[in-house]
C-alpha cells in the first residue's frame, strides 16, 4: 500500500507528512531554513527554503516502510509570497507591501518591489511552484479554485492536478509524481473539515486568523474570500495579526520557552489580572486593517509580571479572532465551531480560553499541522484516491481524529474584549 506526502513551508521550517490512503498518518519531519536568522524583514533566501523543503522530505521518506512507497508529493505553504524565478531573495508575506490587499494585491506588490530592486526582468513564482520546479515540476502558478490568475507566474493548474515528477535532484528519488499545492490557510481549511455553513478554524502560525463557511458567493466588505473544497459553498474571513509572533517576542523578551510562557499563563485567572495586550507588532490586519498600529501593553501594576504578559497575550489572541467573528455575525453568519490548527492547538489552556471567549465549541485535531496535512490530500487528489477541491458537494476525504474542548464563558472575558475592541480604536485615532 502506498502513501502520499504533503509539505507544508512554514514561517520557520518545512514539515513533511506521509498520510496513507485512510487518512492515517505514516511518518513525519520537519527541518529549519539554513541562515534564516540572518535574512532581511519581509525577504528570504529560496535556497535556504530548499535545503529545509528536501531534508524534510528526504527525513520522511526515509522512514517509510519498505512496503509502502511514496505516490505523490504535494507542497504548500506561506502566501501570498514571491520568488524570483531568475534568483535572488524572494519578498515574503511578511513585506509591508500590499500587506492590506487581498493576496492576489499583495503578490502584485511583491513582484512591483522585486522589479525595482532588480531593474527589472524579473519572473516571478509563488514560493511553492518555485520550489516544486526545483524538484523537478513544470513551471506553473498553483492556484486554488476560484482564486484569481496571477498575472506572469506561469499558466494556471489547479490544486490537486499533477505538474511533473521528481528528476532526482536534490538527494530525492527520481519519478515521484508532484502535485499543485496551494497556500497553508487553504490547504488547512480543507483538512479541517470545513464543510457546513458555522464551521470555522483559526489556521494558527505566527498570524492566526478566522475563517467560516458561509453559502456560495457571498461577499461581505473588509473579509476575504475563498471558495470552499466542497462545491456551493464559500468561506469568508481574514488574517489577524501576530498571534503566534505575539509569544515568540514575549519569549525573546523573558527568556523562558513557550511552553513555560503557557504554564506560567495557566497560573492567573481569566483576565490577566487586568493586564490587556492589542497584539499588534507588524500592524492589525482583519479587521482593521491598519499597517500603522503597533503592540501595545495596559494595565501593568507593580505586582504584574511574566505569568500576567502571557496570560494576556493568550487572551488577546482570541480577542482577535472573536473582533473578526463580531464582523462576520453582523453580516449574517454565525460561527458555531472552531477548529484550531498549528502549534496553539497543542495547548489546552490556549484552546480553552478561544472556546470561552468565543463562546462556541473548539475541535482540536490529533495533528495539528493541518496545512500538512492538507498538502497530502493535495497530493491524494493527484493520483486518484480522492476528488481535488471543488469537485464534489459532500465531505470526501479524511480527517484527523477530534477531540473537542467547551466554552467556560466568564464575565472577564465580556470585559476584557470590549477593553480590546476600545483599546484598538483609541490607538487607531492617534494614528
Amino acid at each position: 500500500m502506498t502513501v502520499v506526502v504533503g509539505l507544508h513551508l512554514g514561517s520557520d521550517s518545512a514539515r513533511a507528512l506521509a498520510l496513507g490512503p485512510d487518512g492515517e498518518v505514516v511518518a513525519r519531519a520537519y527541518a529549519p531554513y539554513p541562515g534564516a536568522v540572518g535574512w532581511p524583514a519581509g525577504h528570504a533566501d529560496p535556497a535556504g527554503w530548499l535545503a529545509g523543503v528536501t531534508a524534510a522530505l528526504e527525513s520522511v521518506l526515509a522512514e517509510l516502510p519498505s512496503d509502502r512507497p511514496c505516490a505523490a508529493i504535494s507542497l504548500g505553504g506561506q502566501s501570498p509570497t514571491t520568488v524570483p524565478a531568475n534568483g535572488g531573495l524572494a519578498v515574503t508575506y511578511r513585506h509591508p507591501a500590499g500587506a492590506t490587499g487581498t493576496p492576489a494585491e499583495q503578490h502584485a506588490a511583491q513582484l512591483s518591489v522585486l522589479s525595482d530592486e532588480s531593474g527589472g526582468g524579473i519572473e516571478p513564482l509563488q514560493v511553492y511552484d518555485w520550489l516544486s520546479a526545483r524538484l523537478g515540476a513544470e513551471r506553473v502558478q498553483s492556484r486554488w479554485p476560484g482564486d484569481p490568475e496571477l498575472p506572469g507566474y506561469g499558466p494556471v493548474v489547479t490544486t490537486g492536478v499533477a505538474i511533473g515528477r521528481t528528476d532526482g535532484s536534490h538527494g530525492l528519488p527520481a519519478g515521484i509524481p508532484l502535485v499543485a499545492g496551494a497556500q497553508d490557510a487553504y490547504l488547512a481549511f480543507w483538512a479541517g473539515a470545513l464543510d457546513r455553513p458555522g464551521r470555522g478554524m483559526d489556521p494558527g502560525g505566527r498570524t492566526g486568523g478566522m475563517a467560516v463557511v458561509v453559502p456560495e458567493d457571498v461577499r461581505l466588505p473588509g473579509m476575504y474570500a475563498l471558495t470552499s473544497a466542497l462545491s456551493g459553498l464559500d468561506i469568508l474571513g481574514g488574517p489577524v495579526s501576530g498571534h503566534g509572533l505575539m509569544l515568540e517576542w514575549l519569549r525573546t523578551i523573558t527568556g523562558c520557552g513557550i511552553p513555560e510562557l503557557i504554564d506560567l499563563a495557566a497560573t492567573v485567572p481569566a483576565g490577566a489580572d487586568g493586564v490587556l495586550v492589542l497584539p499588534y507588532l507588524e500592524g492589525a490586519r482583519a479587521p482593521r486593517w491598519n499597517r500603522q498600529l503597533r503592540a501595545e501593553i495596559v494595565g501593568l501594576g507593580s505586582d504584574a509580571g511574566r505569568p500576567q504578559l502571557a496570560r494576556a497575550v493568550l487572551e488577546a489572541t482570541a480577542y482577535g479572532l472573536a473582533h473578526v467573528a463580531e464582523g462576520l455575525a453582523a453580516g449574517g453568519f454565525t460561527l458555531t465551531t472552531l477548529v484550531t490548527a498549528g502549534n496553539p492547538a497543542r495547548s489546552p489552556l490556549w484552546n480553552l480560553i478561544k472556546a470561552s471567549v468565543l463562546e462556541v465549541p473548539v475541535e482540536v485535531p490529533e495533528e495539528t499541522d493541518l496545512a500538512a496535512y492538507g498538502s497530502a490530500l493535495s497530493a491524494g487528489a493527484g493520483v486518484g484516491w480522492w476528488p481535488g477541491p471543488g469537485q464534489c458537494a459532500t465531505h470526501a476525504w479524511p480527517r484527523p481524529t477530534v477531540t473537542v474542548v467547551d466554552p467556560e464563558p466568564q464575565q472577564a472575558y465580556h470585559e476584557g474584549y470590549q477593553r480590546f475592541l476600545e483599546l484598538g480604536s483609541a490607538s487607531e485615532s492617534r494614528k
